[in-house]
């Protein structure tokens, strides 16, 4: 009764994980398909960032529960959500989300902090190219 996160009771940290989820839940609910995606990497890179501090501090749990929302996110969010008959480019994502998804199961693996880094490496162009598109006019007549 009392450790029910909609009690008054509520642990403060109960409290702000329901707002969080409640305001990301608005977020998605409103947000055009290109801004669904650039949260995928928002949240790609915030795990794959947590598990590195999970490592550097010795936290196993972290550093799991991080890499595993990360490979998540890549396999279920950003590889799934590819149209791969739209040509090689959709595929040669596909492919690079593969590798990604490999090398960060590795890293949890072996408390890899240097195959971490070099999926951020390789992610980050095509982050960048994905937010460069929404500057574009078309993507902005279609929001």
């Amino acid at each position: 009764m009392y450790g029910n996160a909609s009690s008054p009771f509520a642990s403060r940290t109960q409290r702000a994980s329901m707002y969080r989820k409640v305001g990301l839940e608005t977020d998605v609910q409103g947000a055009s398909p290109h801004r669904l995606v650039g949260m995928l990497f928002d949240g790609v890179f915030d795990a794959m960032n947590q598990a590195r501090a999970g490592i550097e501090n010795g936290n196993t749990e972290l550093k799991n529960r991080s890499l595993s929302r990360a490979v998540r996110i890549l396999d279920e969010g950003l590889k799934a959500s590819l149209n791969l008959q739209a040509g090689p480019l959709a595929n040669d994502l596909n492919d690079l989300y593969a590798y990604l998804c490999m090398r960060l199961t590795k890293a949890n693996l072996h408390g890899d902090i240097s195959a971490i880094e070099e999926c951020q490496r390789i992610l980050t162009p095509v982050r960048e190219a994905w937010t460069a598109i929404a500057q574009s006019p078309e993507v902005l007549r279609a929001a």
